[in-house]
Formats: C-alpha cells, sequence, structure tokens
C-alpha cells in the first residue's frame, strides 16, 4: 500500500493524474470527509494512492454522468 503524506504531495500527485487541484479545494474534500484520507495525529494528512486513485475515477465517472 503506496501511501502519499501531506496535501501538497497531494497536490503533485494528482496533477500527474491529470486531476489539478487547488490546496483550498483539497482542504475543503477534507472538512466534507469526500475525500479518502487518514489523519494518525495532529496536523498529519495521510492519502493511500489506490484510494485516491478509485477516487479520481468515481469523480470523472460522477462528471461523465452529469455530461451525457
Amino acid at each position: 500500500m503506496k501511501k502519499i503524506q501531506g496535501i501538497e504531495n497531494l497536490l503533485i500527485y494528482l496533477n500527474s493524474k491529470e486531476c489539478p487541484m487547488t490546496e483550498a479545494q483539497i482542504r475543503n474534500l477534507i472538512t466534507l470527509r469526500t475525500i479518502p484520507h487518514s489523519q494518525p495525529f495532529g496536523d498529519m494528512l495521510i492519502f493511500d494512492k489506490d484510494h485516491i486513485d478509485w477516487w479520481v475515477t468515481e469523480q470523472r465517472n460522477q462528471l461523465s454522468r452529469l455530461t451525457e
């Protein structure tokens, strides 16, 4: 299981997946508990790459259903 630590690293990863986002968007998704993440302690945020890949695919599927 590969992990991404921190929002900045997540932004880089999402950019590589052609899913660019801003830090504010990510923080909002975290607050809404919409994006898969864990917060083991304090301000540390961990994102599982497999879960993020699934989430990106789901977001694209939802967008394509809305545009059909």
